[in-house]
């Protein structure tokens, strides 16, 4: 039975990427994002670990969406993953989105205890933010970051990625 809600789970969140951004955004557990993330497929994802009392997150938001604009055509997904508390989705998360004008799939992760995953992210990764994630199970390529990056940062790691 958990297997099933997991395969169901996961199945939703892909379901998510081939639609527009809804209106609300996804919670999901861990697994869904490991499923994604570890299950081959030739595209690439660009995860962005966020959140909305992040300074330098709030501030780099913006390149991820002018990314997804100047690579349409590309083999890319862009996740925009929040680590804001479910319990504030509509008091925070849903008006940021909204004042951000964010169109990236945003899922918050409803995962309390971070140490049980953070380090399945990356062994190097001390939990701050922000931090992104650039996984192509396919060509086994891996990039983490965990600081803000540009627009230019984003382009060129994207393109040890999209140029193969």
């Amino acid at each position: 039975m958990k297997k099933i809600f997991v395969t169901l789970l996961v199945w939703v969140g892909l379901v998510s990427f081939t639609y527009a951004q809804d209106t609300r955004p996804t919670v999901v557990q861990w697994a869904a994002l490991d499923s994604l993330l570890t299950t081959p497929s030739d595209t690439t994802y660009l995860v962005n670990f966020w959140a909305t009392w992040c300074r330098p997150c709030v501030q780099e938001l913006p390149y991820f969406e002018k990314i997804a604009e100047d690579y349409a055509g590309k083999n890319i997904k862009i996740l925009l993953v929040s680590l804001d508390f479910v319990k504030d989705i509509d008091d925070r998360v849903l008006p940021f989105m909204e004042r951000m004008q964010l169109k990236n799939p945003v899922w918050v992760l409803n995962e309390p205890d971070a140490n049980a995953w953070i380090e399945r992210v990356d062994k190097d990764w001390s939990g701050a933010l922000p931090a992104t994630w650039i996984v192509n199970q396919t060509h086994q390529k891996r990039l983490f970051f965990e600081k803000a990056l540009t627009y230019e940062d984003l382009a060129r790691e994207l393109s040890y990625f999209i140029d193969y």
